[in-house]
């Protein structure tokens, strides 16, 4: 089993930068491709950033691409969301989910471990 944790969220003023983080408890995610999901009341989930278990690909939605980055650092079991010149929309509960694939998957129901979430606020 492998359970995401998430931590980083909290509430920034539009255009400033912040840091998500992921990291596993019960067993490491190194052989799997991970993706960072987002969801804002009222919409749906969409998938925001995801890497692959190398971390040598990389997906991200196109309202993110010029702005997100999403990396690895497998010797400390982390996966980290770098989000910068952040908006209102990017307003959202920010979710960890691992794949038991090393290939990026773009879709939510390909996620088998979803973290609790941590929150996002933009807001000035």
């Amino acid at each position: 089993q492998i359970q995401p944790v998430e931590s980083g969220g909290g509430l920034v003023q539009p255009g400033d930068s912040l840091t998500l983080s992921c990291t596993t408890s019960r067993r490491t995610f190194s052989q799997n491709s991970v993706g960072w999901f987002r969801q804002a009341p009222g919409q749906d989930r969409e998938l925001v950033a995801a890497i692959s278990m190398s971390g040598g690909k990389t997906w991200y939605t196109g309202s993110v691409k010029a702005r997100f980055t999403i990396s690895r650092d497998h010797a400390k079991n982390m996966v980290y969301l770098q989000m910068n010149n952040l908006e209102s929309e990017d307003t959202a509960v920010y979710y960890c989910a691992v794949t038991t694939e090393p290939y990026i998957i773009d879709y939510d129901t390909g996620y088998d471990y979803w973290g609790r979430g941590t929150q996002v606020t933009v807001s000035s």
